[in-house]
């Protein structure tokens, strides 16, 4: 196949274009904005591939998406560019609602084109694959609130409660996907994925955030009690599930993908802090930085995945634990300060983002 991806040099779009690249004999063309979070660094290793086009394009340019369709004709989309970071949509949901739905919407009717031109056999191969969150679904009971919560997961049929601008942004994304099968016949296929970490990532998000404060001695902020729960996936199975799904899933299906590992975000941060001290250790042991700081306005309280549709269907597992793939995101993290040192070079400074003007200052 030829994937066109969106997102490509984010931190999971450049997971998926590196595996794609290194595991399969398809080929990537990857379009992207380049905005904060967008590193080509990301893709360095596999940049010179015969196999591998980039394209620095907007996804809500409608003109330039027509010309990367009509230029590159590709066999199926996987669709990953998105505004993604909760915090930045409580301060700015605007950009959240401009490239999430209304990028998605230039996307689906760049590819509702061109897929109606193509013959009938290629029209039956090509594939529309949407890549968006488990936040869709709202937040689930948490242990503090009821006794048994381990039955307690969201499915592919959970009903939508999105609480962030971020997740509105993605509902609002997914049912437009559907309405582009249900009404025109564009062959969709949905997933929506448990919290991802792994190398690459942008140091906005928790872990990232907390393994980079660390090492430069600052404190590491938790939010509230940090007894919020999440399930951790990490990126580069999601990669390989998201290659699952675009080669072999059914169209109009969705399926989750989870890394059945849910934990307290204390808990991330105690193991982070403890790994650090195993792999470079200092007098004073990390955990001393840990913080409390005021809680995100409208925070989640509990997300975890029943993966099983996508186990049973085609044939996915995650290979990490959260032991195994915290410890490689570490080192990986100590091994690539050359990466992260120019990420923080740039507009970003490990600062707070969607605070209200009543909860302080940034930390």
């Amino acid at each position: 196949m030829k994937i066109l991806v969106t997102g490509g040099a984010g931190f999971i779009g450049s997971a998926v274009v590196r595996h794609i690249i290194n595991n399969t004999q398809d080929a990537v063309v990857n379009i992207d904005k380049l905005t904060y979070a967008g590193n080509l660094d990301n893709l360095a290793d596999i940049k010179d591939s015969t196999r591998y086009t980039f394209e620095q394009v907007d996804i809500c340019d409608k003109a330039e998406l027509n010309r990367v369709f009509k230029q590159h004709n590709p066999d199926a989309v996987m669709h990953l560019a998105a505004e993604s970071h909760v915090d930045r949509s409580i301060d700015d949901p605007a950009a959240f609602i401009e490239t999430n739905v209304v990028g998605t919407f230039n996307l689906l009717e760049a590819a509702r084109c061109y897929w109606q031109k193509l013959d009938k056999a290629m029209q039956q191969k090509f594939r529309f694959h949407h890549v968006s969150t488990d936040e869709v679904y709202g937040d689930l009971p948490h242990p503090s609130e009821q006794e048994k919560v381990e039955d307690c997961l969201f499915t592919e049929s959970t009903a939508y409660a999105p609480s962030s601008p971020y997740s509105a942004s993605k509902a609002g994304s997914d049912h437009l996907v559907r309405a582009w099968l249900r009404t025109y016949g564009v062959p969709i296929v949905v997933t929506n994925c448990s919290n991802n970490y792994g190398p690459y990532h942008f140091p906005e998000k928790l872990i990232p955030h907390v393994i980079l404060n660390a090492l430069q001695n600052k404190p590491l902020p938790i939010y509230g009690k940090g007894d919020q729960i999440r399930d951790w996936l990490y990126v580069e199975d999601h990669a390989e599930a998201l290659y699952k799904v675009i080669s072999e899933g059914e169209v109009g299906e969705t399926y989750n993908i989870g890394g059945h590992n849910e934990k307290q975000n204390i808990e991330v941060v105690e193991t982070l802090c403890d790994i650090l001290q195993e792999l470079r250790p200092t007098d004073k042991a990390y955990r001393r930085l840990i913080t409390h700081v005021d809680d995100r306005l409208g925070h989640d309280r509990r997300y975890a995945i029943d993966s099983s549709k996508i186990a049973n269907e085609l044939n996915w597992k995650p290979k990490e634990t959260f032991e195994s793939g915290m410890k490689k995101t570490v080192q990986w993290y100590l091994k690539n300060e050359a990466w992260w040192q120019r990420v923080l070079n740039g507009e970003y400074q490990l600062t707070r983002l969607g605070q209200s003007e009543s909860q302080g200052e940034n930390l």
